[in-house]
């Protein structure tokens, strides 16, 4: 499997290219909830992060769920 830690209350800079099938481009979340998805390849491991989005002006907009690359969230929370 894989070790990740993101903290609660982390504002994550997301990339469409580190989501799973993006409607829109990049991402500003504040994270609320966290959640492994265990029924991957382990060639493609997914991480369910919850939170809430964040406007370019740092207004915060609707709750929302994302499926973002295990491999883009480092232990400090900060997507790589």
């Amino acid at each position: 499997m894989f070790d990740v830690r993101v903290r609660l209350g982390a504002v994550l800079k997301i990339e469409a290219a580190d989501r799973l099938l993006p409607s829109d481009g990049p991402v500003t979340l504040l994270v609320t909830g966290v959640r492994l998805v265990a029924h991957r390849p382990p060639h493609d491991e997914w991480i369910w992060v919850e939170g809430i989005r964040v406007g370019r002006s740092g207004r915060r907009g609707p709750q929302t769920r994302i499926l973002v690359r295990a491999s883009k969230l480092p232990a400090d929370g900060a997507v790589r």
